[in-house]
Parts: C-alpha cells; structure tokens; sequence
C-alpha cells in the first residue's frame, strides 16, 4: 500500500526515525503520509523525514492491524519438524523500511539452518545483513525477522545475527528485485 494522502495522527505514536533507528514520539495532530505499509509496518513521512510506525500503532494512523503476517497452525505439529519454506516464506513478509522489496529478495539473508534441540523443539539460526552498515535499523529489522519466523509451527528458539562481510551490493538482490528497482 503505497499513497502519498495525507493523514492526521488521531492519537500521540511510538516510531522510529529512518535510517538512524531514532526512536520518537510523533503526536497527535501531526499530518504524515505513508510512503510504505509492507510487512506489518508502516513507513511515514512526516516534515520531510522518514519514520516506522509498528503495526501495534496502526490504529493511529486510523488503519486495523495487520494479523495476517503470522502463520497459522499449532506451535509443535506432526513429527515435530520446521517447515523451511515456511520459514523462509516468513521473512519474506520482513521489508526495509525504505526500500518496497522483501529482505529476501534484496539478498539480505546469507544463512537460514535448522537445528532440532535435543530437549524438543527447533532453533533457527540466520545470518543476515543491511544494505548499509551505518544503518541504524539493523536491530529493527533483526527484531522483525526474528518475531515472525518464531511465529512458525515448532521453532522454540531464533537467533538472528547481523554481519556485514561480505558487504551487501546490488548483484545480491533476485532478478525480480533489480527489475523492480531498475538495477538490472
């Protein structure tokens, strides 16, 4: 969902400045636009800066929250096994506040491995990166990952972990994501 209509906020909301990972308080009254509602957050522009709105603050915005983000089923299935599609699937719903493509699709995640824990259950490691280092919304976006893909059926634990070697670069993103962006 992308508009540029104005909004007026109809209630004082927590955000985060982009892309130094500032939190602020944006107050009611204030007029924003959203710029991009992917992935369960929303990006606004307020006064000429870029700002995350959770989906917990939606109704600020006079939007409903998203729950559809979540897979559905019970937390331990079946043999006890994690799906990894469905892992993968989940942080596809994970975007960059900045940039209208899945995390996946920009080649942000280097490592995704599964490992059953002894005790029952699965932990899900995954590595991952920004397109910048200096990024301030490394542990936003960590944070997101890694509360979606603990939504999964029999992951008990995730560990995200943010690296930045190798650097990121374009040749990183899907072919879809560089037809999308015009870096082809």
């Amino acid at each position: 969902m992308f508009t540029n209509e104005e909004i007026t906020l109809e209630r004082d909301c927590e955000a985060v400045l982009i892309p130094s990972g500032t939190p602020v308080l944006l107050q009611k009254d204030s007029v924003v636009s959203i710029t991009q509602a992917l992935g369960g957050s929303y990006t606004v522009n307020i006064n000429g800066n870029l700002a995350r709105i959770a989906d917990k603050d939606a109704d600020a915005l006079g939007l409903d929250a998203e729950t559809s983000n979540e897979p559905s089923g019970k937390k331990f299935t079946g043999d006890g096994s994690v799906d990894e599609a469905m892992v993968w699937d989940q942080m596809k719903t994970c975007y960059d506040p900045e940039i209208p493509i899945n995390i996946v699709d920009l080649g942000l995640i280097y490592n995704c491995q599964i490992i059953p824990i002894e005790k029952g259950g699965n932990k899900v490691d995954i590595l991952m990166t920004l397109t910048a280092p200096g990024c301030g919304m490394g542990q936003f976006l960590a944070e997101d990952v890694r509360s979606k893909v603990a939504a999964v059926p029999n992951v008990t634990e995730v560990n995200v972990e943010l690296t930045f070697d190798p650097p990121w670069d374009q040749t990183m993103m899907s072919e879809a994501a560089r037809l999308e962006t015009g870096l082809y």
